[in-house]
């Protein structure tokens, strides 16, 4: 999800929630305690120079259970971050606060943001002689010999 997304869901909300890949949600009486803008410029394994620049929020909980982030508040929060961020076209990656710092990515149902879980992957899969994924039906592998219970194909 991008800023301009963001902004225009927020536009028509009354509160807001997050929910997190499992399900759960955080307490309504979460903090947006910053947004920022994340550049990372890296070699990928295969010697490939990639760089990537993201919108980055920070949601936090503390023991004042009583705050409520109303939709209003956090758009002039975004409004104040327009200066740094620059774009409002850039993704969005949001951290969270569990048994470490995790990451996620943003999406929203039409009611709650749903906090995405996000994966690692290798980028130059080539290089690292990793199999090209292919695609086959389930029929197929179902009739296939090597893909039978003990076969350790899958």
């Amino acid at each position: 999800m991008t800023i301009a997304t963001l902004k225009k869901h927020l536009g028509g909300l009354s509160a807001v929630h997050f929910r997190l890949p499992d399900g759960s949600y955080l307490p309504d009486h979460f903090h947006v305690t910053e947004v920022g803008l994340v550049s990372k410029h890296f070699i990928d394994c295969g010697g490939t120079e990639r760089r990537e620049t993201l919108a980055n929020f920070q949601l936090w909980e503390a023991g004042d259970y009583e705050h409520r982030l109303a939709p209003q508040k956090f758009l002039h929060i975004l409004q104040l971050s327009h200066t740094i961020l620059g774009s409002e076209h850039l993704e969005i990656e949001v951290e969270y606060q569990q048994n470490t710092i995790g990451k996620f990515g943003l999406d929203f149902d039409g009611t709650d943001f749903l906090l995405t879980a996000k994966q690692t992957a290798c980028l130059a899969a080539d290089a690292c002689g990793l199999p090209p994924k292919q695609k086959r039906a389930l029929q197929e592998l179902q009739h296939s010999p090597s893909c039978k219970p003990g076969s350790a194909c899958c």
